[in-house]
């Protein structure tokens, strides 16, 4: 194992008012199996947020998030084979602790080394700065579609139709299904359109509702707002259909049976992906032209990109670049 560290220059929250503040921390050594990346992008994911405001409990402070990570390979240890120094590459969620357990900071830094299994050589198609939210929110919404086996003829409607939602839309074009759009509001019709849905419907018109009942195979779940009518949701889907939760709303879950058991729903989670689903996922995105819309911002702003998630005025994700 090498003994050169790193001085790395981050960004870190040290308590839940959420402001991240300059702060520098030692690198550990480059141990054998780890890649050094030099970070030119990085995501900023709602998962981001909560982490750093402890709404999801509390925070180990200082803390430094950012899991949405591209760069360019700097070092790499000795027992590395897939990488040389060089590589473009990316890292996501999976990558939370070393394998003797020390904790591992995020992206929202110049540099990173993490171990180079959890690192994804990036297609030469994917531009750096959409390639970022790729890794969390693209395999967020790739994943389940993925393990459902969706394909062509199938009919798959998208709750939500935001940074995850507009994803969605474009991989279940990908896969040859129709993409079917759900919103509370008629303003996003004709971006959404742009994006592959074929078909829009607006769930606060009555008519809408009526028109679209039992009308998708697969429904994904991806807004996180209180109150949401799920009961609606399940009208949506056809008998023996599937309702996938991609998202974590902060109340409970409130079903009326009727809608479930005697149309045999079926209602699961999913959260991001393996290994091969991420990298499954790369590749779909590069052949078929997946691309998330983005808002940059220079990682000296990281708390104004924050503040853009945290109020909902991004459209569609923040992604921080050095």
């Amino acid at each position: 194992m090498s003994t050169a560290l790193r001085t790395i220059n981050a960004y870190a929250a040290f308590d839940k008012t959420g402001e991240c503040k300059p702060w520098q921390y030692q690198s550990r050594p480059l141990g054998d199996e780890d890649v050094e990346i030099k970070i030119s992008h990085c995501g900023i994911c709602g998962s981001d947020v909560h982490t750093i405001d402890s709404s999801w409990g509390p925070a180990e402070y200082p803390c430094v998030a950012g899991h949405e990570i591209i760069g360019e390979v700097t070092a790499a240890g000795s027992s590395v084979k897939n990488f040389v120094i060089g590589d473009r590459v990316g890292v996501g969620a999976q990558a939370g602790t070393y394998r003797d357990g020390a904790r591992l900071f995020g992206g929202f830094a110049d540099y990173i080394r993490v171990d180079n299994n959890y690192a994804f050589k990036i297609p030469e198609a994917l531009p750096s700065d959409v390639a970022a939210p790729l890794l969390c929110a693209g395999a967020t919404v790739f994943t389940p579609l993925k393990q459902e086996g969706v394909k062509a003829g199938d009919r798959v409607g998208v709750i939500g139709i935001g940074g995850l939602g507009h994803i969605a839309i474009q991989f279940i074009r990908a896969l040859g299904a129709t993409p079917i759009a759900f919103s509370r509001s008629a303003n996003k019709e004709q971006e959404i359109r742009s994006l592959g849905a074929e078909e829009f419907y607006n769930l606060s018109d009555p008519e809408d509702q009526k028109k679209a009942a039992g009308s998708v195979d697969f429904l994904l779940l991806t807004a996180n707002a209180k109150n949401m009518p799920y009961d609606l949701y399940l009208s949506l889907v056809r008998k023996r259909g599937t309702l996938i939760m991609v998202s974590l709303p902060e109340d409970q879950v409130k079903i009326t049976p009727w809608f479930l058991v005697p149309r045999a729903v079926r209602v699961r989670g999913s959260v991001i992906g393996s290994i091969t689903d991420i990298e499954d996922m790369l590749e779909l995105a590069a052949k078929a032209n997946v691309r998330p819309i983005i808002q940059k911002v220079q990682m000296p702003d990281l708390n104004k990109g924050l503040d853009m998630v945290r109020d909902g005025s991004v459209r569609y994700r923040v992604v921080l670049e050095n």
